[in-house]
């Protein structure tokens, strides 16, 4: 699962790729829990086990992707 923060003043984004097994429920728990409270950082465990903190009176916006589907190689339809 993939997590792209938006940072207020920054062209830039931050992307964070969660590990497979991360609960979805839970980080957007997280996210909406950070955002409500006033002075509060957003810290997330990427899939290397690296912690990445935000604050967030700086977060523009959250997206958050689904859960990653098959790869597809090649040009067959299906």
């Amino acid at each position: 699962m993939d997590v792209r923060i938006g940072i207020v003043q920054s062209v830039k984004e931050l992307d964070v790729e969660l590990p497979d097994d991360a609960d979805r429920a839970k980080v957007l728990a997280d996210i909406e829990a950070a955002l409500a409270k006033e002075g509060a950082t957003l810290w997330l465990t990427d899939r290397k086990g690296r912690q990445v903190g935000v604050p967030a009176g700086k977060i523009a916006y959250v997206e958050v992707d689904g859960p990653t589907p098959e790869r597809r190689v090649g040009f067959g339809l299906s």
